[in-house]
């Protein structure tokens, strides 16, 4: 099994990022960090007769990479209640990918991927957050991708989710999950 982290965040070391590193420990990963790529926001063409049109970024290189892989793993801080803006604009892009020529399979590879959710938020992310695992409930439903779990931390200046044990805890059980 070969498994894809995409972090979200854009704090290094952030409290997302280290909390995912917990729950990766040891584990033999492909770690890809959105904000060192350029992604282009989405121009919404789905229902334009000329279609998308192509876009010179990082994107793609991206969507190449965890292709490859049979899990994935978005880690993101919890910003305003939902994912961040940088996990967001490249989910939205998937837009794009399932009326791309390039990737006439993009839905059905993807339907055959496990995916896992690793948020922090500071705002009682506990209940607050749980929009955010909708949310991505939803979107692995439409794609059909097997949502198998989540793990919520709280922490907002940096290294307070080291003080969050159960947090903690569900990172060390983590490893379990997935085999």
């Amino acid at each position: 099994m070969t498994i894809a982290v995409l972090y979200g965040g854009t704090r290094p070391n952030g409290n997302t990022e280290t909390l995912t590193k917990k729950a990766i420990q040891g584990l033999d990963v492909e770690e890809i960090y959105l904000k060192d790529y350029l992604i282009k926001p989405i121009e919404d063409k789905r229902h334009a007769e000329e279609g998308f049109t192509k876009i010179d970024d990082d994107y793609n290189s991206i969507i190449d990479r965890i292709l490859q892989h049979e899990i994935l793993i978005f880690s993101t801080p919890i910003y305003w209640y939902t994912m961040s803006g940088t996990m967001k604009n490249f989910i939205d892009r998937w837009s794009q990918t399932l009326k791309d020529a390039q990737y006439p399979d993009f839905k059905n590879q993807m339907a055959q991927k496990k995916a896992y959710v690793i948020a922090v938020g500071g705002d009682n992310p506990y209940v607050k957050g749980l929009p955010l695992i909708q949310q991505f409930q939803h979107i692995f439903d439409f794609m059909g991708t097997n949502f198998e779990g989540y793990i919520i931390g709280e922490g907002n200046k940096p290294g307070e989710i080291l003080q969050d044990t159960q947090a903690l805890y569900a990172a060390s059980k983590f490893q379990e999950s997935i085999r």
